[in-house]
């Protein structure tokens, strides 16, 4: 078996690889084939399905309960604010600079160099089963969603997003709607009392002062907010109508149908439709042997505001992993090489307390 110190330069080298090779959501074929190496240079048999590549432990049985380590290899495209290449793995003063390298790329080598190390053990308590799944990022239906019917049921969950190894027990759902405020279209010299475009100004305070009754510990309140608005096509003519998108972080005391419900109850809108209700909010109890083993290792519960693939397992799940969500998406992205260290340090750890 190899020594973590030796599984940690291996995972540092794979992340630079990882970096330095495109993976847009839904174009993470090269990204998926330097996956398959990992597991060819460690001897672990794996599957591919599309640009999913996962892998079970050498002494799985069918009998025990199994734990599933995921995390993503595709990732956001760069955006215009990058100083350094995002396609070039750069270290300056212990960071590892590029694009992916934070989101979630430290995770997931991580959690390959966890699965590695426990990979051959005989009589865990859990079996493993490793997923380094695709099209995290754009919800895409090729990725985690299309591996539960595939890989073995699934009865707990690690999910590997950057938490600065702290435990989120927690996680906001997501719905996105269509609303719309109509009004009556004229000529813009013409009188006209029901213009849409100033019916939308009480929409937009009513969705501004809006408060969902139900707060939560974990994750606070609801979190609703107009991001985007189209009216009109030329100076001279008033529109019949406004569009709306809002976008609505769910907490865990409100299932997506629930805000659906409510909104198309009480909004102002002429009409409000949810583009989808599959990413509902998701919770571990911290009684969960998971929890408690991060929490004797002096590790802090909190909730997560941001999305991950724990929205589409029906399972308890722990989002954990290295690196910080705050640099996620932002220019000349990085993770401390320290903090990969410490991940597989404290996942290995964590695994030691619960399954072996």
């Amino acid at each position: 078996m190899k020594t973590q110190h030796k599984l940690t330069l291996e995972a540092i080298e794979l992340l630079k690889q990882l970096i330095e090779t495109q993976s847009f959501s839904s174009e993470e074929d090269k990204t998926a084939v330097l996956l398959e190496n990992w597991f060819v240079k460690n001897n672990i048999p794996f599957k591919r399905n599309v640009h999913n590549v996962w892998a079970v432990n050498k002494h799985f049985d069918e009998n025990k309960p199994t734990l599933l380590l995921n995390s993503h290899h595709d990732t956001v495209k760069p955006n215009n604010g990058y100083t350094k290449d995002p396609f070039k793995a750069i270290v300056e003063d212990g960071k590892l600079y590029g694009l992916g390298s934070n989101d979630a790329g430290g995770s997931l080598v991580s959690l390959l160099a966890t699965f590695t190390h426990f990979y051959q053990q005989k009589n865990l308590k859990y079996n493993l089963v490793i997923v380094a799944s695709a099209e995290e990022e754009n919800s895409g239906a090729k990725g985690l969603n299309s591996m539960l019917s595939i890989i073995p049921k699934i009865d707990v969950a690690i999910v590997g997003e950057p938490t600065l190894m702290q435990l989120a027990v927690a996680e906001k759902g997501l719905v996105v709607f269509d609303a719309l405020v109509t009004g009556t279209s004229s000529h813009a010299a013409h009188p006209n009392n029901n213009n849409a475009i100033y019916n939308t100004i009480n929409v937009l305070k009513w969705f501004e002062n809006y408060q969902f009754e139900k707060s939560s510990e974990a994750l606070g309140d609801v979190k609703m907010t107009v991001t985007q608005i189209n009216a009109g096509k030329q100076h001279n003519a008033i529109p019949a109508e406004v569009k709306l998108v809002v976008d609505v972080r769910v907490n865990d005391k409100y299932s997506n149908q629930e805000i659906v419900d409510i909104l198309q109850k009480k909004s102002p809108c002429d009409r409000i439709l949810p583009r989808g209700i599959k990413l509902n909010s998701s919770s571990i109890p911290v009684e969960n042997e998971l929890v408690q083993a991060g929490i004797s290792l002096g590790r802090k519960t909190y909730g997560s505001p941001t999305l991950s693939d724990q929205a589409c397992l029906n399972c308890p799940s722990l989002k954990l992993g290295p690196g910080d969500s705050t640099r996620s998406h932002t220019a000349d992205e990085f993770i401390y090489l320290d903090e990969i260290e410490e991940g597989i340090k404290i996942y290995v750890e964590l695994l030691n307390r619960v399954i072996v």
